[in-house]
């Protein structure tokens, strides 16, 4: 057991060196950054927790809230698929598969897209729309792997592909999540820890034709040429996040959760995330949460509480069908978030 705490040790440690790094300036660079839609969550009952779920998260649910509680499941092979309307008309679709192989660890795959509608072409010329329309296209492709190095510490990492594209530019990214759970921390019976730093990886930059305009020089006598507008690059929305929880023990039927995560962001202001869940028989959950954020206090935080609620029904044969619903409160004159989940675990 001492040989795990020493690798848990240095694990945090260096999470924490590479954050402090990374993470540096906060809410002072609020909307700068870029690839946004990584912070997009998915993963329905953690919404409906408010993110509060780090260190709690396991089995096809962590791939986006702590990709080492992939591992951290007691079924085969599980599969997932959800739907978010988002702000703005805009819809989150995802889908994910994991598999826990015996001696090896887990390997996941997930999918998330995001679509906004047939958007008017505008130009300088043509400020009302030249009657065509675009759709830009974002996609995140994830491939996941956790493994358990005990009953009580798993770590995981997950790699993710971001591809973006509107109207005649693209551009393509990579980024990594890395995270560690340890549970009953202090031998103490319920009691979880999690860490888990997301979104690290190289800036990104937008290229393509959509880049050239056509511009006369003053240096040169001669008609107007083509010239290639150099975007700036931009960083990817680093988060760095610690929680907590615990589950005290009531009988065989009850079970009641309590989570909080800490959230430092290198974009915004840091988050400080709560949420409880009732779940009776292991056959249905209530969910509820809020994150606070104290520096969006006085120009206003857009999100509010959360809820939720699932269904576990075991048809037999080792098969359980999982369907979850978490609503999301959203201020500043945005409808709120629905999100449905729909899963199977073998």
């Amino acid at each position: 057991m001492k040989k795990y705490i020493k690798y848990l040790s240095l694990m945090l440690l260096l999470l924490i060196t590479t954050a402090d790094s990374v993470l540096a300036g906060g809410g002072r660079r609020n909307g700068t950054g870029g690839a946004s839609e990584l912070l997009i969550p998915v993963g329905v009952r953690g919404i409906g927790l408010s993110g509060a779920n780090t260190s709690t998260t396991t089995g096809i649910e962590a791939l986006y809230w702590n990709p080492a509680g992939i591992s951290r499941s007691d079924k085969t092979a599980e599969a997932t698929f959800s739907y978010m309307r988002y702000i703005a008309d805009m819809g989150v679709t995802y889908g994910a598969v994991s598999a826990n192989i015996s001696g090896f660890g887990a390997l996941a795959l997930s999918v998330k897209s995001l679509s906004f509608g047939d958007i008017p072409v505008t130009t300088t010329l043509n400020p009302d729309g030249t009657g065509q329309t675009f759709n830009p296209q974002f996609l995140t492709i994830g491939l996941s792997y956790a493994r358990s190095l005990s009953d009580r510490i798993s770590v995981g990492i997950t790699g993710n592909m971001i591809l973006e594209n509107i109207a005649e530019v693209s551009a393509t990214g990579f980024a990594f999540n890395v995270g560690i759970q340890y549970e009953n921390l202090g031998d103490l019976a319920g009691l979880s820890l999690g860490v888990a730093i997301k979104n690290l990886g190289p800036q990104m930059t937008f290229d393509g034709p959509g880049l050239y305009t056509q511009a006369t020089s003053s240096e040169y006598s001669r008609a107007a040429q083509y010239y290639k507008v150099e975007a700036a690059s931009f960083e990817l929305p680093s988060t760095l996040e610690f929680g907590l929880a615990y589950r005290p023990v009531l009988d065989a039927q009850n079970s009641i959760l309590l989570a909080t995560t800490f959230q430092n962001n290198n974009f915004s202001g840091d988050v400080y995330r709560f949420g409880a869940e009732y779940t009776f028989n292991n056959l249905i959950s209530l969910r509820g949460g809020y994150a606070y954020t104290p520096e969006s206090q006085e120009t206003g935080n857009i999100w509010g509480f959360t809820a939720g609620a699932g269904i576990n029904y075991d048809i037999g044969g080792g098969t359980d069908v999982r369907v979850d619903y978490a609503f999301r409160q959203v201020r500043n004159s945005f409808d709120a978030n629905h999100v449905f989940s729909v899963g199977l675990a073998f």
